[in-house]
């Protein structure tokens, strides 16, 4: 009887706290008027960035977080301060940020998603963040394990940050009536963006390389707010860019050229593919071609999309594919079986960045154009910094 008595009196403690808890939580959200929740396969988080500098440059108090390839919280003059965490990521962390927002008297946040399970998305957009305004980036096939196999299933499953009688932004075009029917059982308006509407001229700014529909989407959400366009680009310029931003890294090594670029976090076929043509088409794949490919054991299916589109798509238009990372065995087999030559795959593993550069060096003979795919975690952040620290002279 004791034992139950201590049981239901610490019961009744810890409820009634989650309770004041929570009600402190829904004061401190609805404290901050502009609530900005982005959510998609890809570009998250140069969205969030782009989305927040605009805000900021106009003169709106802004606290930005993003999840990208390393988790940062910007401030409101721009600073970033890296976000540490003790344990694996979870979105409790989201509660701590709109608690530091509130504190600081913000008038905006806008904020990554971070979930992936589609209830935890559900959870943060109805439970922590009501947003005002909505944007989804696009629909991939990724996270397949968790999110669906298919292209209808994942746009359920990101429409779970899509809120009621609001306003929901998106770049994408094929699931676009799939995210309208759930937009329109909530009583929110959609829109599509089109990165026609933003100019080349416009995209010279940048200092890395930017998506025009990345940009197109963030223009959008500023002009629904009242910011000027010049403005919100003026912003953009200076937003510095996430880790797995698509970058390029010249390195000029014994007489030979090596152009890398950076998209690991490209992580899905479609958009591997579409920077793979990006690259072709806007500054040209000169010299060796290489696709660099990084896999993590805990990814494999994510690696067997990627060789597929390899395999069907790109296997006359490149010379080498080197296999980095984890499982490349397995990776290799399943390249053989997709229609690579095997001569024209060679397989790394788990190394340094330094022999994965003098690999990529021995395959070039005066210039070489590296595309690296797969995946930031593992060895890919430490091989893009590799090439990225060596850009301008190696040795």
């Amino acid at each position: 009887m004791y034992v139950f008595t201590v049981l239901l009196i610490v019961f009744i403690i810890v409820s009634v706290y989650g309770l004041i808890e929570f009600a402190l939580h829904q004061k401190r959200i609805f404290s901050i008027p502009i609530r900005i929740h982005i959510n998609g396969t890809r570009g998250k988080s140069s969205v969030t960035r782009l989305i927040g500098a605009a805000l900021r440059e106009s003169g709106i108090k802004t606290i930005t977080k993003v999840t990208g390839t390393y988790p940062r919280l910007i401030l409101e003059n721009g600073c970033e301060v890296a976000i540490y965490r003790k344990a694996e990521a979870n979105i409790i962390e989201q509660l701590s940020i709109i608690k530091f927002a509130s504190r600081r008297k913000a008038q905006a946040i806008v904020m990554e998603c971070m979930a992936i399970q589609p209830q935890y998305q559900w959870i943060t957009e109805t439970k922590m963040l009501h947003s005002t305004l909505s944007v989804i980036t696009n629909v991939r096939l990724d996270h397949i394990d968790v999110m669906g196999y298919t292209l209808p299933e994942i746009a359920k499953a990101l429409g779970n940050t899509i809120p009621k009688n609001q306003n929901v932004f998106t770049a994408e075009k094929i699931l676009f009536n799939k995210l309208k029917e759930i937009s329109d059982k909530r009583n929110s308006a959609i829109y599509m963006t089109d990165e026609c509407h933003v100019t080349d001229d416009e995209m010279k700014g940048f200092g890395y390389i930017e998506h025009k529909e990345n940009v197109a989407l963030a223009l959008a959400i500023s002009e629904h707010l009242g910011i000027n366009r010049k403005t919100a680009l003026s912003g953009m310029y200076k937003a510095i860019p996430d880790a797995g931003a698509l970058k390029r890294s010249i390195v000029n090594v014994f007489q030979k050229k090596i152009s890398f670029f950076n998209a690991f976090a490209a992580n899905d076929p479609q958009s591997t593919l579409m920077i793979w043509n990006k690259v072709k088409e806007e500054i040209g794949l000169r010299g060796v071609k290489i696709i660099l490919l990084n896999t993590r054991q805990d990814r494999l299916d994510r690696a067997k999309q990627l060789i597929g589109m390899i395999g069907k798509e790109l296997n006359n238009d490149f010379d080498y594919l080197i296999l980095i990372g984890q499982s490349a065995e397995v990776v290799e087999e399943l390249a053989v079986s997709g229609g690579v030559k095997r001569n024209k795959i060679v397989n790394l593993g788990w190394t340094e960045p330094e022999a994965v550069f003098e690999a990529i060096l021995a395959y070039t003979a005066e210039q070489s154009t590296v595309v690296a795919i797969g995946n930031m975690g593992g060895m890919g952040g430490k091989v893009a910094d590799f090439f990225e620290n060596r850009s301008v002279v190696y040795g």
